[in-house]
Formats: structure tokens, sequence, C-alpha cells
């Protein structure tokens, strides 16, 4: 089944709250190497003007997976996981995140393109804090396979 079409434009739930938790932010720092203390010592966050610990720039990635899992588990979505390949990432940042935000995320389809017999599934995902002000937009683009 190829990815379908109809997907373009197409506007999903927002996700439950996620609460970001001050050991998740320092395990994925840890986990890609950001050292800086912002994302370990609260002392060091606090210091530049921030209420808690700093997530690095792509942990953004973790509110966002729970829209692609959305965008995943749709049956009419024509997207197989087994083929799918995460072809680029961006954010755009209105403000970093820090422990202690809850965040929720919605996912928007932009674009479904063909390429090479294989489909280009672009999305944004606009996470809000709990007052509803934009925190960061992370753009995926998925590569899908084409039938073998």
């Amino acid at each position: 089944m190829p990815v379908n079409p109809q997907l373009v434009d197409r506007e999903f739930p927002p996700t439950s709250p996620y609460l970001v938790g001050r050991e998740k932010v320092r395990e994925f720092a840890r986990a890609v190497f950001a050292d800086a203390p912002i994302h370990h010592d609260p002392d060091a966050a606090k210091a530049l003007g921030y209420a808690d610990v700093v997530a690095p720039p792509t942990f953004a990635m973790v509110v966002q997976d729970q829209t692609l899992q959305q965008l995943l588990a749709d049956p009419d979505a024509g997207i197989v996981l087994s083929r799918v390949l995460h072809g680029e990432q961006r954010f755009r940042y209105t403000r970093p995140i820090v422990a202690g935000d809850e965040l929720t995320a919605r996912l928007h389809v932009r674009s479904v393109r063909a390429v090479g017999g294989n489909a280009m599934v672009t999305s944004e995902a606009e996470i809000v804090g709990a007052d509803g002000e934009h925190v960061v937009t992370a753009t995926s683009i998925l590569v899908v396979g084409g039938d073998a």
C-alpha cells in the first residue's frame, strides 16, 4: 500500500501532556554528549535565569515522537514502519525546554511526495507549554520505501 496522499494538511489531535523531568533531561544530555552545566546542574541553569535544567535542543524529539506515533498508527496512512527511514529533522525554538515544563504537541502533515519509488512525508509538530504558548516546532521528513 503506498503512502496516502490525502494525508497532506491532516492535523492529528493534541498529545497527552508530557511533564519534562530533571532526570530525563540529564539522561538525554548524557546520551547526546551535551555536557554543559545547564543540562545537568540546576544551580548553573538558575544562574543563567532558567527555572531548572535546560534540555538539549534535540530533546524536543521526545515529545514529537508521540505525534509521529499517531501518524504511524493510522491504518489509512499507508506507512509501514519497517520501510521508514528518518530522513531529516529540524527545530525552530521560541524558548528552550526546561525541566518542569508540561508540553503538548499537535502534528500537521505538510507534504507527501514521490521520489524514485519512495515517498517523503514532511510533518511539523507544534509543541506548546501548559500556558498554550509556543515552545518549539519540530519538523521531520520520513522516507517511506516503496514496495519491494
